[in-house]
């Protein structure tokens, strides 16, 4: 089986819950040589931060796995399908279904949605979907308050097993 090469991306924040994510699913990540870890990168929480932040992402990768937090979810995820900027919708090309059904099998529930936010989360999916030809994918996660205190955990095991980034080998 062919390694893909997988960016995860969060929010900064220490009380943001898709940093804490992010953070964990990477903690035995290998290095860079300067020391940061690789496949791994939180965006700044405004509008023109998180296009600057895009914009500068160096590396080629395969697909790239956004997360956000919505305080509006207390036990699942929501897996977008689009965003939406100035009129001009944009949509992931990998597979939204197996991802679902992936996490299903791993014991979180899961919707996919079909309707873009309206909000930084939108935003920073535009601009990966768009540098990224498609191949990005965002989920939405509970806030720290609310997220169920197994929901990181079991998310870091379908990552540990090779099952969250080896759910997109090709594209649809």
């Amino acid at each position: 089986m062919e390694n893909k090469k997988c960016l995860f991306v969060g929010f900064k924040g220490k009380k943001n819950s898709s940093c804490v994510l992010v953070s964990e699913l990477l903690k035995e990540s290998p290095l860079r040589e300067d020391g940061t870890l690789k496949n791994f990168c939180l965006l700044t929480n405004s509008f023109e931060g998180v296009k600057r932040d895009i914009e500068a992402i160096e590396g080629n990768y395969d697909f790239v796995i956004m997360f956000g937090c919505d305080k509006s979810l207390k036990s699942c995820v929501r897996i977008e399908r689009f965003a939406e900027r100035n009129g001009i919708k944009l949509e992931t090309n990998l597979n939204l279904e197996l991802l679902s059904r992936r996490l299903g099998e791993g014991g979180i529930g899961n919707v996919i949605s079909e309707t873009p936010t309206h909000y930084l989360c939108n935003e920073a999916y535009w601009y990966a979907l768009q540098k990224f030809e498609g191949k990005a994918i965002f989920i939405h996660i509970p806030t720290l308050k609310n997220i169920d205190e197994n929901l990181i955990s079991k998310i870091k095991e379908l990552k540990n097993d090779g099952i969250l980034d080896g759910t997109f080998k090709s594209c649809r």
